[in-house]
């Protein structure tokens, strides 16, 4: 079974893929952009809205992680009973001894 640590890294590389395949689609329609016949348009109509579906999901997989990191670190002000910023920083900061 994965550790939470091994499923953060896993929907971290997760999320980097999907902004590579964002990137190159982009590219791909920027570049190909000259073609005029059907069959180019066709496909570049299918990549665009596949482009569009991609950057939403994307952003819902970020907003998510996002949500869960506050949630990791309000849980962890509690526990460690952090009432300030400074000593959110100072526990941050301190080394194991």
């Amino acid at each position: 079974m994965n550790s939470p640590d091994d499923s953060m890294q896993n929907q971290e590389r997760l999320i980097g893929d999907l902004r590579q395949v964002i990137e190159n689609a982009e590219e791909l329609l920027k570049n190909t952009n000259q073609y005029h016949s059907l069959l180019y348009q066709a496909a570049r109509a299918k990549l665009a809205q596949a482009l569009h579906t991609a950057t939403e999901e994307l952003a819902r997989f970020e907003d998510a992680q996002l949500a869960r990191m506050i949630e990791a670190t309000q849980e962890a002000n509690r526990l460690h009973q952090d009432s300030s910023g400074e000593a959110r920083l100072m526990r941050a900061f301190h080394l194991p001894e």
